[in-house]
């Protein structure tokens, strides 16, 4: 069953495909726009190399020739060697030369421009000389300009992205808090009148047995509030034995799940502890039971295996149920995802959200095979 998060998460791939087209046109256009400069440079370069030409001769007039000196020194912008073959003689324009070693330095320009763009061969006579030309600064900007705009769109696409992320879980967690604290104040009057109506058939002649299971009962509705109130607010987190955790927990679920599923605790021979509310952990083994149970329809066998790695506790719950296919790993843990036909799809969210709330807390499917088993990891930072 799909969440209404499968289709926010498709949305959000659209909203980036979207704009990375917009990126890749802008880019299009930009590299049109250059491609269109440069050709208009080129043909300015044969127009200066005619007018050079024309100086050269011999018979020139006076009104061309001022014509032409004033088509020759209107470049300034665009870098040109003018190197005679004959003379080994260069004149540089727009080029600023270093005081040393200036004839390496053109002979090295001159082979850059060559590489670039095709020279201009200029023939007149027994004169034979050469136009070696490069980009214009404004032709190299607008060149890099497009890459620096696609740089932009794709700061603001992953900004946009995270912010409406930030945005969704906040209000996330405006939900869960709500939610919690409504419903601890909810149960808190009818769990009260329960407990006086325990304490006044207390007095009467009842069967002791009775009013025991009867304490039970109420006494675990006062966890669940408890539980609930925690979610709304921040619990300090206190050292807590994660070995005794799990098996207190698993005691309470063994008695109250099939008797077909088999538990096996493979926990460490001494205590391991972890900085964690010990009312909100147990809801998380309990939750992570009652999944392993229903993947398994009540056959089976839960395996809980505590190891340390470093600085960490790493705690691996795995069933023998039919597996979660590995493009749900993630989405398994979003409010609202569940495969079942009256499930709420919260458990696995909650126990995220209990996990993740406290300082290195994390929890993932490391992995699963369809229709063999699954293996849940939480990770927590060790005491």
């Amino acid at each position: 069953m799909n969440s209404l998060y499968d289709k926010s998460k498709y949305l959000k791939y659209v909203f980036i495909a979207v704009a990375m087209l917009i990126a890749a046109g802008s880019l299009v256009v930009s590299n049109s726009m250059v491609t269109k400069l440069a050709a208009e440079e080129r043909q300015k370069m044969e127009v200066w190399t005619e007018a050079y030409r024309f100086f050269l001769m011999e018979d020139t007039v006076a009104n061309p020739y001022m014509l032409m000196l004033k088509v020759i020194g209107g470049n300034t912008t665009i870098p040109v060697i003018l190197y005679d073959e004959k003379s080994n003689h260069a004149e540089l324009r727009n080029i600023a030369l270093p005081e040393k070693d200036s004839d390496t330095f053109f002979k090295h320009k001159m082979q850059e421009f060559e590489m670039r763009h095709e020279p201009f061969v200029i023939e007149v006579g027994d004169k034979k000389q050469y136009l070696y030309y490069d980009d214009s600064i404004i032709l190299k900007r607008l060149e890099i300009y497009p890459y620096v705009q696609l740089l932009v769109v794709s700061i603001f696409v992953m900004i946009a992205f995270f912010a409406l992320a930030g945005t969704k879980k906040a209000e996330q967690n405006k939900v869960w808090v709500g939610l919690s604290k409504e419903t601890a104040h909810q149960l808190g009057t009818p769990i009260s009148s329960l407990v006086a109506w325990l304490d006044y058939l207390k007095t009467k002649n009842i069967d002791a047995s009775h009013l025991s299971e009867m304490e039970k009962d109420v006494k675990r509705l006062e966890m669940i509030v408890d539980r609930f109130s925690k979610i709304g607010s921040n619990p300090e987190p206190l050292p807590l034995n994660i070995n005794q955790a799990i098996r207190s927990a698993c005691e309470y679920m063994e008695s109250r799940i099939s008797s077909k599923v088999k538990m096996n605790l493979e926990l460490a021979d001494r205590p391991i502890l972890a900085l964690m509310n010990e009312s909100l952990f147990s809801w998380v083994i309990e939750n992570l039971t009652k999944n392993a149970v229903d993947a398994m329809n009540g056959q089976g066998s839960i395996t809980y295996q505590v190891s340390e790695k470093g600085k960490k506790i790493c705690l691996d719950i795995t069933d023998t149920g039919k597996g979660i296919h590995k493009s749900r790993f993630d989405t398994i843990f979003n409010p609202g995802y569940t495969t079942k036909a009256r499930g709420w799809g919260l458990g696995l969210s909650l126990v995220k959200r209990i996990v993740e709330s406290y300082p290195g807390g994390r929890i993932f499917v490391k992995n699963s095979e369809l229709g063999k088993s699954t293996t849940f990891r939480i990770e927590m930072r060790k005491y």
